[in-house]
């Protein structure tokens, strides 16, 4: 195997699992995150277990011009990617009044329009192969509004939709989507959404993210189009699709309430 999957959000969590279980498959790795130390460990981990070609690239995802910016690396360097995993992301707890503008805008930014941008730029790499596949990171939150959590939920539904759209659109060129909707993982998540307070809730249901990357990794080549792991989170699922929406919003909001 000598192309490259290009894995955004890299450095940490769940993206640095999913690196493993591509390289794992033989896939020579771009990894992309904005702490260069945290990319060279995960670099100097993979690298030491896997005979591959990895590529590390620091860069501030949520900037404009973050999407321009890779796929011009990626010229640059005549990296064939077969494989864009959009991992990067974050989440914001707190009312929507309370929370900073700016900070949510940046959330937008990242979970919205530089994968929306990046899923754009990097198609035509994708088209060229026989066979490519697209892994979008969405979560569960993606199935019903979330009180407290409300832009993050929000984007992830967007991550959601797009997904299911572009799954039907692109699988006559050979480039198969997969959503993976995880629920709580052991990541550094909460701690990044300020949600410290709950984590006696988080933590009761947190998900390895080394059997998540597993599952992700495997469904993806299988095709499918979207991917719930864990039954905790299956049984979520299906009340979300169950119950009245009013119902599902109050207890959401119970749950999460700041």
């Amino acid at each position: 195997m000598n192309t490259y999957a290009l894995i955004t959000g890299a450095s940490q969590g769940l993206g640095k699992y999913l690196a493993v279980e591509l390289a794992k498959r033989k896939y020579n790795l771009l990894l992309v995150a904005r702490s260069v130390q945290a990319l060279e460990a995960v670099k100097k981990e993979i690298v030491r277990t896997h005979n591959i070609t990895l590529t590390i690239l620091v860069l501030d995802l949520s900037a404009i011009d973050a999407s321009t910016k890779l796929r011009d690396f990626c010229v640059t360097e005549s990296l064939e990617i077969s494989v864009l995993v959009n991992n990067a992301g974050f989440g914001l707890w707190g009312s929507f009044e309370r929370l900073s503008m700016v900070d949510q805008q940046n959330m937008i930014n990242l979970n919205i329009s530089t994968l929306t941008s990046l899923t754009y730029h990097i198609l035509p790499f994708l088209i060229k192969n026989k066979r490519s596949y697209i892994l979008q990171i969405a979560s569960t939150a993606a199935y019903q509004p979330v009180p407290s959590l409300a832009v993050y939920a929000a984007s992830k539904a967007y991550v959601l939709s797009l997904s299911r759209s572009l799954h039907h659109e692109l699988k006559s060129k050979g480039v198969r989507v997969t959503c993976l909707c995880p629920g709580p993982m052991e990541t550094g998540f909460s701690d990044r959404a300020g949600m410290q307070a709950l984590a006696h809730l988080t933590e009761k249901y947190n998900m390895n993210p080394e059997i998540v990357a597993q599952k992700a990794i495997k469904e993806m080549f299988s095709g499918k189009i979207e991917v719930v792991p864990g039954v905790m989170n299956k049984i979520q699922r299906f009340g979300d699709w169950l119950f009245p929406k009013y119902m599902t919003e109050r207890i959401a909001a119970n749950l999460y309430k700041k």
